[in-house]
Order: C-alpha cells, then structure tokens, then sequence
C-alpha cells in the first residue's frame, strides 16, 4: 500500500487531536487550579489545562510545531534522534514516533527521558528560581507523576512501542552525563525547572546536529528560561529565539 502525502497529513492531524483528546474532550484535571475544570478547546489547542485522560498537555500549536522541525530535519537531511526530556504520559513522545512512521524513517530513536516520579523536591542547595516555584507541590494535583509501565502501555495503544523507542529513567542529573544518545537532531526540553534545563541542555546540546532544533516547551517560567539565557551566553548561542505559543519556544542551531 503507497501512503500519499494528504494521507500522511490525516493520520498526523488526526493523532494530534487524540493525544490531546481533543475527541473526546476530557475535562481539566483539577477543579480550582485554573479558571474552570470544563473542557475548553481553546485552551487545550494551547496548552494551557491540565487533562485528566490526555497523553499530553502540549497542545495542538506545540505539536504542530514538534512536527515542523521533526519534518524540516527529515527533508534537509540533518542526521540524529528525537529526544524529550519530560514527558509526562508519553503524547509528544508517541506524535514524534509517528512522524518518524508516517514518513517510512526507521534509522532514527525517540528517546523518552523522565524521572518517571514527578517533580523532585527542592532543597536549599537548588537554584532560587526553583525554590521559589516549588514544582514538587504540584505532583498530586496535577497527577504528574507517571510510571515508566504506564507511558509504554500508552505507546503500545497506538501501536508504536518498537525498538525505535528508548527510555531512560531517572533525575537528570544522575541520567544525562551518561546517556547513551550519540546525535540528536531535535531535543525537546520539557523539565520546567532551572535544573532540568541546564542539566539537558549541558550534557546534550553538544549531541544536537548543526541544523537541529531545541525546543524548549516551558520558556514561559522564570526558572527553565534564566537557565536557557545562562547557557546561551555561556557558550555565545546568538540563533534567535522563536515564540511558539505563550509558553514554548525553540531555535534552530546555525553553528
């Protein structure tokens, strides 16, 4: 059977509305938290509630950006993986998968980074940044925390737990200094933290190919984006920085 373009298009449109469930329209997970616990399409096209059945809470504009760099480093030919480091049940995670399907790329892994047990407590050893936020608080109210069973199960759904798909479970801290990825061509950072995001970003930019793109899916948070601009200017990165929606945003490295 020969998938044409427009049908690649489809099966992509269309898993973008189910990892979002924007079929079936799942309400917001907590009551209070935010304005309302209805389900909001406009919101969850943005990214901005917290869905109780959902794969992710991206978005739909997060995707459709997710999959404009996986689709531009497939055409430009730019070598390595897909990784995201963050990944809450699995839903970006399973849409790059898709992509690398839908487009007949079987030389490529998506590597599913996580601790797998929410956000870690902070100390007063941790960034101020982080201290001040507190991540932690949110484990339970946001239901954060997924087991690593629990995203392979959600793989498997759509049929695309194969041996393209790699995990790597733990802080880190403890797991980014000896990843075993050899190049990447899109990393995605999903972490929130300063720590999470300098952690990724110091042990794993030097991995993301000249003509790769990062993206950073919490820039919006203090935290996560003094540690991008502190990594930056560390290392003189000028690639500019684009707004995706009112929370992530990404840029391509040029050198």
């Amino acid at each position: 059977m020969t998938v044409t373009p427009a049908g690649t298009d489809m099966y992509l449109d269309l898993l973008k509305k189910v990892v979002t469930n924007m079929i079936y329209e799942d309400q917001t997970n907590v009551a209070g938290f935010i304005t309302s616990s209805s389900y909001s399409p406009e919101l969850r096209a943005v990214g901005e509630d917290y869905p109780r059945v959902a794969h992710t809470m991206i978005g739909l504009k997060r995707l459709d950006n997710l999959q404009k760099c996986l689709e531009d480093v497939l055409r430009d030919g730019v070598p390595g993986d897909f990784a995201e480091t963050g990944v809450w049940r699995g839903g970006a995670c399973i849409f790059a998968r898709a992509v690398f399907q839908a487009h007949g790329v079987r030389d490529r892994k998506v590597w599913v980074a996580d601790s797998f047990q929410g956000f870690p407590k902070t100390t007063g050893e941790d960034h101020q940044l982080d201290v001040d936020i507190d991540l932690g608080q949110y484990n339970d109210v946001l239901s954060i925390p997924v087991d690593v069973e629990t995203v392979k199960s959600n793989f498997a759904r759509y049929g695309l737990l194969d041996d393209q798909v790699r995990f790597l479970p733990g802080w880190f801290k403890d797991t980014m200094p000896t990843a075993p990825i050899e190049k990447l061509a899109v990393l995605r950072l999903d972490g929130d933290s300063y720590a999470a995001t300098m952690d990724v970003l110091t042990h794993l930019y030097h991995k993301v190919s000249v003509g790769g793109y990062i993206i950073v899916d919490d820039y919006c948070i203090p935290a996560c984006r003094q540690a991008v601009h502190e990594f930056r200017d560390e290392r003189g990165i000028t690639d500019e920085i684009h707004q995706i929606d009112r929370q992530g945003s990404y840029w391509r490295r040029s050198s």
